[in-house]
C-alpha cells in the first residue's frame, strides 16, 4: 500500500511539472504570428565629412551602416560640405485591429520620413503615424491594407499577469523577422529612470535591437506588454510596457494624434522616516511638494513648499510615481481635489488642471560658489541677488562647506546647494540662518529645503552630537 501510495505521489508530482511547463510554445505562436509585423523606417540625415575622406559608392552600397551612412568608417566630421544621407532602422509592430492600426514604440519611428511595414506573408505597406506619445514610448501606425485580408491581435490584461507566467515575444531582432524567444515574467513596477509613468514589466526573455514594439505575450496568445528596452551590460533582462497603459491612452492617440495628460505644476519628493518626522507626520505614506511652479495650477489653487499630499478625489497616493500616475490619468482642465497635510493639519484644495508641457523646463544655471575654509559642521554665506534671479527665488544662502563625518553631508547636503528653508523658516541670510540652526539642540531632527539648477527638494537629517 505504502508503495502504491509513494509510486501515485510521483506520478502526481510529475503530472503537476508536466502541466507548468508547456510541452511546446507552437499553439501560441501560431495564433499570434500572424499579428506581428517588422518595421523599417527611413529618415534623412546631414553631417559634415572631410573633403580629403570619400569612399566609392559601390563599397557604400555593400557595407552599408559599417560606413556610419556618409562614407566615414571613423564616424567624425570635418570640414567638407554638409552631405546628406538616408539612415535605416528596423523594429517590430502587432496589428490591433481590422482598419491596420498598429502599434509599435516610438523611439522605432521617431523623425523617420518613411515607415515601412512588412506582414507575417511578406506583403509591404507603407505606413502613417497616427499619434506618438514619448513620455511611454509607444506610437500609433495606419497601413491600409486595400481590401486584403489582416491578423488582429488581442489585448489581455497586464494587471492580471503574474510574475512567474510564461511569456513569448516575437519581433524582428537583428533584422531576423518572425523570430520567437520565451521566458517568465521576472517582474512587474520596474522603474528604470527613463520617464515619469515607468512602470515596466520584467523579463527574462531574450530581446535584441530590433524587438522593440513587437509584442510579448501570454499563453493565451494575447498582448501584455510592448517590448521596450535591454540593458547592454545585462543578461536576460528584458523590458516591457505593460498593455493596460497602452489601453488606457489608445483613445487619445487615435482622436489627437497625442496624450494630453493633467498637470499640477509642482516638484513631488518622496517621504523618508526623518523627514516624516520632522513634518510631524506618523509615517511615509504621501508626497512632500518640493517646490511649487509659480503661475501653474498648483500656485493658483493655493499649493505650498511644505504640504505632504495624501490623496486624490479620496484616493490614496502614498508614493510620488503613484501620485504622477493619478494626474497623469486626468484630462486638462478637470478639476481634482488633493487632500494634504500642511503644519500637522489635514485640508483638502481643489486644483483645477493644466497641461501637462510636451517638454520640462531646463532650470536655469548658475556657477556654483568655491567652498570657504572654516569651523563647523555646515557653513554658508549670503546668496547675491543676480544668483536669486538665475535660480527663480527670493532668499537663501549658499552652502560652501559640510562637515563628511555628520548625517546632513550623508544625507545629500553638499557645498553649492542654496537653503531657502529651514525647519519650515524662510532663510534670508546667514545671520537667520544660524541663528535657527543654533537653537536646534544636537540630535534633533531637522529639515531644509535646499534648491540648485536642477530643481529643489527637501533633506532632514539630525543635527550632529
Amino acid at each position: 500500500m505504502k508503495k502504491f501510495y509513494l509510486a501515485a505521489m510521483l506520478i502526481l508530482t510529475f503530472a503537476i511539472n508536466a502541466f507548468a511547463v508547456p510541452s511546446s510554445f507552437s499553439p501560441v505562436v501560431k495564433k499570434a504570428a500572424p499579428s506581428v509585423v517588422n518595421i523599417s523606417t527611413t529618415k534623412t540625415v546631414t553631417r559634415n565629412m572631410p573633403d580629403f575622406f570619400q569612399v566609392d559608392p559601390f563599397f557604400q552600397d555593400f557595407f552599408g551602416g559599417m560606413f556610419g551612412g556618409n562614407g566615414n568608417p571613423f564616424g567624425f566630421g570635418g570640414g567638407g560640405a554638409p552631405q546628406k544621407y538616408k539612415s535605416t532602422a528596423l523594429g517590430s509592430g502587432f496589428i490591433i485591429d481590422t482598419d491596420g492600426y498598429i502599434v509599435t514604440n516610438n523611439h522605432v519611428i521617431e523623425g523617420a520620413d518613411e515607415i515601412i511595414v512588412k506582414l507575417h506573408d511578406d506583403r509591404e505597406f507603407k505606413a502613417e503615424i497616427v499619434g506618438t506619445d514619448p513620455l511611454t514610448d509607444l506610437a500609433l501606425l495606419k497601413i491600409n491594407p486595400k481590401g486584403a485580408s489582416i491578423s488582429p491581435i488581442l489585448l489581455g490584461d497586464s494587471d492580471r499577469a503574474e510574475i512567474g507566467d510564461w511569456v513569448v515575444a516575437i519581433g524582428n531582432p537583428l533584422g531576423l523577422g518572425g523570430t520567437v524567444t520565451a521566458g517568465i515574467l521576472s517582474a512587474k513596477g520596474r522603474v528604470l529612470g527613463d520617464g515619469p509613468y515607468d512602470n515596466f514589466i520584467q523579463t527574462d526573455v531574450s530581446i535584441n535591437p530590433g524587438n522593440s514594439g513587437g509584442p510579448l505575450i501570454n499563453m493565451d496568445g494575447e498582448v501584455i506588454g510592448i517590448n521596450t528596452a535591454i540593458i547592454q551590460s545585462a543578461q536576460g533582462l528584458g523590458f516591457a510596457v505593460p498593455v493596460n497603459m497602452l489601453k488606457n491612452i489608445l483613445p487619445k492617440l487615435k482622436k489627437d494624434g497625442k496624450v494630453s495628460r493633467g498637470w499640477v505644476g509642482i516638484v513631488m519628493q518622496p517621504l523618508d522616516e526623518q523627514l516624516a518626522a520632522s513634518f510631524g507626520l506618523p509615517d511615509t505614506k504621501g508626497v512632500l511638494i518640493a517646490d511649487v511652479t509659480k503661475g501653474e495650477p498648483g500656485d493658483k489653487a493655493g499649493l505650498k513648499a511644505g504640504d505632504v499630499i495624501v490623496a486624490v478625489d479620496g484616493k490614496q497616493a502614498e508614493t510620488s510615481r503613484a501620485l504622477a500616475a493619478i494626474i497623469g490619468s486626468k484630462n486638462p482642465n478637470e478639476r481634482i481635489v488633493l487632500t494634504i497635510i500642511r503644519e500637522g493639519k489635514r485640508q483638502n484644495i481643489t486644483v483645477k488642471l493644466g497641461e501637462r508641457p510636451d517638454n520640462n523646463q531646463l532650470a536655469s544655471t548658475y556657477k556654483n560658489q568655491k567652498p570657504q575654509k572654516q569651523s563647523g559642521d555646515i557653513q554658508v554665506k549670503n546668496i547675491t541677488p543676480e544668483e536669486a534671479r538665475e535660480l527663480g527665488i527670493s532668499n537663501g544662502v549658499i552652502i560652501t562647506s559640510v562637515n563628511k563625518d555628520t548625517q546632513a553631508f550623508e544625507k545629500g547636503l553638499k557645498p553649492g546647494l542654496v537653503i531657502v528653508q529651514l525647519n519650515n523658516k524662510p532663510i534670508s541670510s546667514e545671520q537667520e540662518f544660524y541663528r535657527v540652526y543654533n537653537s536646534i539642540k544636537k540630535g534633533d531632527l531637522m529639515a531644509v529645503k535646499v534648491v540648485s539648477p536642477n530643481g529643489s527638494t527637501f533633506i532632514a537629517f539630525a543635527k550632529s552630537e
